[in-house]
């Protein structure tokens, strides 16, 4: 399977969606919701904000490695 490299991130306090790129070489640990402003962080568990709150996981989880 190949690695997809854009996700949509979904704000939970608002509900606006962005799609957005994913970096290949570090986690986003935090994504600023162009809307509402709010900051999104990981939840617990979760190495970044697109396996949190994207519709698709970063490319090392995707590809069944370890996240950062």
């Amino acid at each position: 399977m190949e690695v997809q490299l854009k996700s949509t991130i979904t704000c939970p306090t608002c509900g606006h969606n962005k799609e957005e790129e994913m970096p290949t070489t570090a986690c986003q640990f935090f994504y600023e919701c162009e809307n509402c402003t709010e900051i999104l962080k990981p939840k617990a568990g979760d190495c970044c904000v697109f396996c949190s709150f994207g519709t698709i996981a970063c490319p090392p989880i995707q590809e069944n490695n370890s996240c950062c």
